[in-house]
């Protein structure tokens, strides 16, 4: 079960934390994994990692915000039949603490990127008759979040653009859903532990960990165990749908 034998997926922000996971884990399961990344140096890393393993993946220099860079490198693909779209980014602030030049920063990435990427790779699977799309979202689009208005923004946007390519494009055997997570111990959180509680980092993962109902912060295995099976043939009865991985984060926080 779960195999990706002779699949072809495409990973943005494959090089690190979740992008990373869902690489090696599909690249485990049998498909040549492409990873569309910012940043090149993580993305081979990744990439030797899987071919150490015995796994086929390639790296390409792409800002998933530039949509001439993403047609040129989807172009260069050709067929595809999973489009993860995990590339995003951050930013803390609430609403008056957030500049027009940071709200364009994140829309440009979590907004525009799955744009441009979905707009790239949905006529290539509509050409070769189906495909799989999934989106990554966050569970701050769907509770309030402090902080992160930006953020919660552009997640909702993923969250809104499943469920219209999942409903446009069901006659084209096009599947598309999207992951919610919750706190991920990526490197993301060290660095920002790091950035904004110096000398606190051990106090304050802790905090955000118990922010979690289940104890902890989740792991990028654990999301890319939910990426494999919503990618894989065993899911082909679901699309439309949004999965909060969250250690009770949503449904039992009171």
């Amino acid at each position: 079960m779960f195999k990706l034998t002779d699949k072809i997926a495409v990973i943005t922000g494959g090089g690190s934390g979740i992008g990373a996971a869902i690489s090696r884990l599909f690249a485990r399961q049998g498909a040549t994994v492409h990873l569309l990344d910012f940043d090149t140096d993580t993305a081979n890393q990744t990439a030797d990692a899987i071919r150490a393993e015995g796994g086929n993946a390639y790296v390409h220099a792409c800002d998933v915000a530039n949509s001439r860079q993403v047609n040129h490198t989807i172009s260069k693909i050709r067929r595809i039949d999973i489009l993860v779209n995990n590339a995003g980014i951050a930013h803390v602030g609430k609403l008056h603490q957030t500049t027009e030049a940071d709200f364009d920063r994140v829309v440009s990435v979590n907004v525009k990127g799955v744009y441009n990427c979905l707009s790239a790779v949905v006529p290539l699977m509509q050409a070769q008759g189906g495909g799989v799309i999934l989106n990554l979202s966050s569970i701050a689009a769907l509770v309030g979040i402090p902080d992160r208005f930006a953020y919660s923004m552009s997640k909702g946007a993923v969250q809104a653009m499943t469920l219209s390519v999942a409903r446009d494009y069901l006659t084209d055997r096009i599947r598309c859903n999207c992951i919610s997570p919750a706190r991920i111990h990526t490197p993301f959180v060290d660095g920002f532990l790091a950035r904004n509680y110096p000398g606190r980092e051990p106090e304050m993962f802790e905090k955000l960990a118990q922010s979690q109902p289940i104890g902890r912060m989740g792991k990028p295995d654990e999301v890319a165990a939910l990426a494999l099976y919503l990618c894989s043939d065993e899911a082909a009865f679901i699309t439309g749908c949004d999965y909060p991985i969250d250690g009770g984060f949503v449904r039992l926080n009171n």
